[in-house]
């Protein structure tokens, strides 16, 4: 083969590696791109680095105002946490690097792509659905999928041709960073019933080393997103920047589960998203105080299909495009101001103000302001459980037999 690919570089062991296997393999030319999300502090490490393992061009895509208005502050307002847990950190990069493939080959009138994803995981999935969605002429290739080699053969045919790796033998871990969060795999991860130990986490301070006194945080949204933190007017990225810190140093935003891949395997990740979780309670304790019962409960529903939608790779499909619509609709009225104690580990919504509030004082006290009239609530049970009573009579003498 001949002609240019792009490739999606991280500067990690398996795109290091493929920038050479792709060169000596299939003779293409390689251009990579890397896409600031958030991961480092420097990039022109990484692009020496590309050139100096035989990259034609390195590219670096600053896209974390991006991935934050157009990625992450939509799947907050979602309440988006797969299975309960993961606030995608990962998966919502892979349609903004997918999207970014794709433009830079069409820029550099590239007829391929690749990634570094293996066969195992979710991300091959993500990207090759995105850039199949919206460049299906370019042809994908995966060389991890198709090398076949362990991790510790990937680290000793970088040694051999002088490629330089940020892991070693000893130290395994495989990190993926965004500005939503750090998810670390490999090495005794990989053993459920190890516990993850603390040269795992860099982001936050176990529970014991997190300070004994609590602290106070006021973040302010307006229609689900956040934009005042403590009382100052913040742009996306900062907000997120000083949550993880404030968050993780009081021991908030560890994630340890078992996921089910879309690959139909079951795998333990262990995730830090301190902002994440943070800000997604605060989210859904503000969604409590303004919207109806009704919402929530459909809201519920909507926030898990976004997390499966997310996680799957099927962000530019049509599901999403109708799910945010609903989303959209549903956040009119979710601005105010929440207040949150971090506390061991824990993120504690303990104050909530909106002018759209639905509490009502009147409603709610028992105190002699009391405005609800209780006279009513015997007709509304009988009507309420009329349908339950005349099932129970009916029902009541087969059920016991």
């Amino acid at each position: 083969m001949s002609g240019k690919i792009v490739l999606a570089y991280s500067g990690g062991l398996d795109t290091s590696v493929a920038v050479q296997y792709l060169t000596r393999e299939y003779g293409y030319d390689v251009v990579t791109c890397t896409v600031d999300v958030g991961n480092e502090k420097d990039f022109t490490v990484i692009r020496d680095k590309a050139l100096k393992v035989g990259a034609e061009k390195a590219i670096v895509i600053d896209a974390k105002e991006t991935l934050v208005n157009d990625y992450i502050f939509p799947a907050l307002r979602a309440n988006a946490l797969y299975e309960g847990k993961y606030p995608l950190a990962t998966a919502l990069t892979r349609p903004l690097i997918a999207k970014l493939l794709v433009d830079t080959a069409h820029q550099e009138n590239a007829v391929a792509v690749a990634h570094g994803c293996t066969g195992k995981g979710n991300d091959q999935v993500r990207i090759e659905v995105g850039v199949n969605t919206l460049g299906p002429e370019l042809m994908v290739i995966a060389p991890a999928r198709e090398w076949g080699m362990t991790r510790e053969e990937l680290i000793d045919y970088a040694d051999q041709r002088g490629i330089p790796v940020p892991v070693t033998k000893k130290s395994i871990y495989s990190i993926d960073e965004s500005l939503w969060g750090r998810a670390i795999e490999c090495g005794i991860l990989e053993d459920p019933w190890a516990e993850p130990p603390e040269d795992a986490f860099k982001w936050t301070v176990s529970v014991d080393a997190a300070p004994d006194k609590a602290e106070y945080l006021e973040i302010g949204f307006y229609e689900g997103t956040p934009i005042t933190l403590n009382g100052e007017e913040l742009g996306g990225v900062t907000l997120i920047d000083r949550a993880n810190e404030l968050a993780g140093r009081h021991g908030v935003g560890r994630i340890d589960m078992i996921e089910d891949r879309r690959v139909g395997i079951k795998s333990r990740e262990v995730y830090e998203a301190p902002a994440a979780l943070l800000l997604t309670a605060a989210h859904q304790g503000l969604e409590s105080l303004v919207m109806s019962r009704e919402q929530i409960r459909f809201g519920q529903i909507v926030s898990q299909e976004y997390a499966n939608l997310v996680y799957d790779g099927l962000w530019f499909g049509g599901l999403h495009r109708d799910l945010t619509a609903y989303i959209n609709s549903s956040q009119r009225y979710v601005s105010g101001l929440v207040r949150v104690k971090l506390h061991k580990g824990n993120a504690t919504v303990v104050g909530l103000k909106s002018p759209f509030s639905l509490y009502d004082y009147g409603l709610a006290t028992y105190d002699k302001n009391d405005s609800f009239d209780q006279s009513h609530a015997a007709g509304f049970i009988h009507l309420w459980g009329l349908g339950a009573k005349v099932q129970g009579r009916v029902q009541k003498e087969r059920d016991s037999a």
